[in-house]
């Protein structure tokens, strides 16, 4: 048994901060129905790289979701939400703010239709604030939430992270919140209404950022690869490539340094705490770097690990797909397409011991759960085939048979 199994969540997001915190709950067994717009669908579907006609990430983003295709600005695909509001436990939506109010579906009035309702709402800048009516991507909310300031060698151009880490931590916020909420209704038997900002999710993973700004007017600067007040953690050139060691730990530095012969280093009282090792991390990390270069990438990790200093080398795609250890704890997951080939995907997380989650559909095609979830709410066929010709819904098969 899942344990989300018995939670019903409609979906109206697009792209990426929405529909990856359904898809979450979906990998543990919450029934998911994915509202798209007819014929195009989510713009997601032709995102990146394309396979038959549809983004492979589209493959990970909606498994184990079922799809309706509706045209939410038509009366009809309204009421349809209406119902199904009535039944489910959550609503999750991405647009801009007030979008839902447009289309008739203000979160107050849902919860008027179902008191037991969570609607989870993410947007850019929230629903409220004199921002709130900003477009608001990922990439801006990095830059908002602190983030992208950090993201650089000194001096030079901030960089993005090289996926879109604001929306997808805007995504798990938002899983958290519905967690909560599901939580408290078990209780109070009453739902309520989530607001996730983009930039308000990166800006809770800010660290010490806004102390140190606070008590001692430190504003903190791009540090390239290393970790700004903490020594040694860095990335430092083998012969062949990086390697990324953390010898930041009082013990750890000492093994370090005793691992690549400075034994001196090692027992120096003004390298004994991270304090002392901050004001000198410069010298630290020539030092490390001078062995480093001597050897390959390889040879730097198999040292280390006798020595049990945390490094690590800088994953390619390719070392994921056949490292053993992502394949060990089924990180790396093959999943049959209708074209018979496989395409592995991401596995799930986190771990739970008696109730995993899993993958239980493949992601859907543009309205392929019409039918069948249309009838569960009392549709009749007569009025489904009405919704098709007047383009209510849509769905490919529907189209192919035409």
């Amino acid at each position: 048994m899942s344990c989300l199994q018995g939670i019903k969540i409609v979906e109206l997001g697009q792209l990426i901060a929405g529909p990856f915190a359904a898809k979450t709950l979906a990998d543990f067994g919450a029934d998911i129905i994915k509202v798209e717009t007819p014929v195009t669908g989510d713009a997601l579907r032709k995102w990146r790289l394309i396979k038959n006609g549809t983004s492979v990430w589209w493959q990970v983003q909606s498994r184990n979701k079922k799809s309706i295709s509706l045209d939410l600005k038509q009366v009809e695909a309204q009421e349809i939400i209406r119902s199904l509001v009535r039944e489910c436990d959550v609503l999750i939506e991405n647009f801009r703010p007030g979008t839902l109010e447009e289309w008739g579906l203000d979160p107050k009035d849902l919860l008027q239709i179902n008191p037991r309702l969570i609607v989870l709402r993410i947007s850019g800048y929230g629903q409220t604030g004199p921002y709130k009516d900003r477009p608001g991507f990922g990439v801006v909310a990095e830059a908002m939430g602190g983030l992208r300031h950090l993201t650089a060698e000194p001096g030079r151009v901030p960089v993005r992270v090289g996926v879109s880490i604001g929306d997808t931590l805007a995504a798990l916020h938002g899983v958290i919140g519905i967690l909560l909420a599901l939580h408290e209704r078990t209780s109070s038997g009453l739902g309520q209404i989530i607001d996730v900002a983009l930039y308000e999710a990166v800006f809770n993973c800010m660290e010490s950022l806004l102390p140190e700004y606070s008590a001692f007017g430190e504003v903190r600067q791009a540090a390239g690869s290393a970790l700004p007040g903490i020594a040694p953690s860095n990335a430092y050139l083998c012969k062949d490539a990086y390697v990324l060691i953390a010898g930041n730990g009082d013990s750890i530095f000492k093994r370090l340094m005793t691992a690549i012969g400075q034994d001196g280093m090692a027992n120096n009282p003004d390298y004994a705490d991270n304090t002392g090792r901050v004001k000198h991390v410069a010298h630290i990390d020539q030092i490390i770097g001078q062995w480093t270069i001597l050897c390959g990438v390889d040879e730097v990790l198999d040292v280390l690990e006798k020595a049990r200093v945390p490094a690590g080398k800088i994953y390619t795609a390719a070392d994921i797909a056949s490292d053993p250890h992502f394949i060990a704890r089924d990180m790396i997951l093959s999943e049959m397409q209708s074209d018979g080939t496989q395409l592995l995907v991401p596995g799930v997380v986190p771990k739970l011991s008696r109730t995993p989650g899993g993958l239980q559909r493949q992601a859907p095609s543009i309205g392929q759960d019409n039918l069948t979830v249309l009838r569960e709410i009392g549709i009749t066929e007569e009025q489904i085939q009405k919704m098709y010709q007047r383009g209510v819904i849509w769905s490919q098969e529907h189209d192919n048979e035409k």
